[in-house]
């Protein structure tokens, strides 16, 4: 799909779908939603580039991401999606940067395109202003984006870090705790994958940033230089708030890990206990089980309470003796 943001008479005029090469000049912001080939020759023809392909999108070595063509900067990164519906994953999205215009090409929508959409209708002149304005308060709406999302993330952590060790000092039944132990390995796994997509989208932001930073073309106006700076901030305290969390996730993970190996410990020493003390009934069960002939307690009136009475005193002495050792 294609789409056009334009300025006209101080408002915005979106259009989607086939445009004429004009029409296409005159846009500020071009953006490309999993285009058709036609769409990719229609672009191409009418601004005289090369739009890259999804399999060039792909490529991971720097050359193939951040490259210039004459006046034109092509920059590519991947970017978190989906964290709303669950759903969420990585995919390429590539900026090409030229005088005149500026060209989005994606195969998935982030949800701050979507707020950035809506923004550009509200305030098209402060936003669309320029090509490189457009890039870098796309940039700026994605850092939000990600600061909400890191945000909500550590506030998931910190409720899955309460259960666990809630649930390791109550006194409840092992199912309810096998269960509560089990969400929150989820919740780490899940928060885990997040914060590292999150990563992933930063640093290829900071990449972007320091390659348009280092072009001495006058790829960005002078006016939003500023607005580079402040970039790279919000992107560098994000990266060390991302790894904070990174490393908490890991530490709660080793933490209900240990939590479960605990319990498990506890179970297998329930079964060892349990083993021991019935090995001396056992012995003497099967003592007077043998059927010899001479066997002087065969004859006894006592000898059966006898051997309950022997079982039950030979089962009670290892479990006492384990108590006094504080072995359970």
């Amino acid at each position: 799909m294609l789409t056009t943001y334009t300025v006209e008479n101080g408002g915005l005029a979106v259009r989607d779908g086939a445009q004429d090469a004009e029409a296409l000049r005159r846009a500020v912001w071009i953006d490309m939603l999993s285009p058709s080939p036609e769409e990719e020759r229609q672009v191409q023809a009418a601004l005289r580039l090369e739009v890259p392909t999804r399999e060039e999108m792909q490529e991971i070595e720097s050359s193939s991401r951040l490259y210039r063509e004459g006046e034109t900067l092509f920059l590519t990164a991947n970017f978190l999606y989906g964290v709303e519906g669950g759903e969420y994953g990585s995919t390429a999205i590539t900026f090409v940067l030229g005088n005149s215009n500026l060209i989005t090409v994606r195969y998935a929508t982030p949800r701050a395109f979507e707020v950035f959409g809506a923004r550009c209708q509200r305030t098209p002149k402060a936003l669309l202003g320029a090509p490189d304005a457009v890039m870098l308060h796309l940039f700026e709406q994605v850092v939000d984006r990600l600061a909400d999302i890191l945000e909500r993330i550590g506030s998931d952590m910190d409720r899955a870090s309460q259960a666990a060790f809630r649930t390791a000092r109550a006194k409840t039944k092992a199912t309810a705790k096998d269960a509560d132990l089990k969400d929150t390995l989820i919740t780490l796994g899940q928060v885990g994958e997040v914060t590292t997509r999150a990563s992933e989208t930063l640093l290829g932001l900071s990449r972007i940033l320091s390659f348009v930073s280092a072009e001495k073309a006058g790829a960005v106006r002078k006016e939003n230089q500023g607005l580079i700076k402040t970039l790279v901030r919000d992107v560098r305290s994000l990266v060390e708030h991302a790894s904070f969390l990174n490393s908490k996730a890991q530490f709660l993970l080793d933490a209900v890990l240990g939590i479960i190996n605990v319990q498990q410990n506890a179970i297998i020493k329930t079964f060892t206990v349990a083993s021991v003390a019935l090995m001396p009934p056992t012995l003497i069960a099967s003592v007077y089980g043998m059927n010899f002939d001479v066997m002087p307690e065969l004859r006894w009136t006592v000898g059966y309470p006898f051997a309950l009475v022997l079982m039950v005193i030979s089962a009670v002495v290892p479990v006492f003796y384990f108590k006094r050792k504080g072995w359970l």
